[in-house]
């Protein structure tokens, strides 16, 4: 919030508070006839509302220019916004750009195929198991269950049997 709608509704604010006072004369002065004094009432009560719609009008301009200004904040971030997304796109395109370098090159490093298609990782160049004592491989696509101590279950019965106690 600027500083203008902020002196535009406090000014409102007092001045609608500072016409009561000179209302309330004029009220009374009516009910006693004393026309003079409801005409200098009627004065104060004019000129602060004046004020208070001149401070209006102020906190009505301030809410405009933070409005607009508002408005080219949020262009601004969304130009960024957008700018950062073309710089992460034209990184990503790079990257697999490179990939695919190195897949049609046939360069390969650690647990990469290279281009007679064996795996490599460290000294072994085939495409066994590396772990001792594994029974699936890596492309195995069985489902294994696992006890609650981690150990590797025998295969699982296919026949599964429910018992309900009620």
């Amino acid at each position: 919030m600027n500083t203008k709608i902020m002196e535009g509704l406090a000014g409102a604010s007092t001045s609608m508070k500072l016409l009561n006072t000179p209302m309330r004369v004029y009220k009374e002065a009516r009910l006693k006839g004393d026309t003079a004094t409801m005409e200098r009432a009627a004065g104060y009560v004019g000129g602060f509302a004046e004020k208070a719609e001149e401070y209006q009008a102020k906190a009505y301009k301030g809410m405009k220019e933070d409005a607009k200004e508002a408005r080219k904040k949020a262009e601004a971030e969304r130009l960024e916004a957008a700018r950062r997304r073309k710089e992460e796109r034209e990184e990503l395109e790079k990257r697999i750009e490179e990939k695919q370098n190195e897949n049609a090159t046939g360069i390969s490093g650690d647990g990469k195929e290279s281009s007679n298609g064996n795996l490599q990782t460290g000294d072994i160049t085939s495409g066994e198991e590396v772990h001792e004592g594994a029974e699936n491989s890596i492309a195995s696509t069985e489902p294994v269950m696992y006890t609650k101590t981690g150990e590797k279950q025998a295969k699982p019965d296919t026949i599964t049997s429910v018992s309900f106690s009620v």
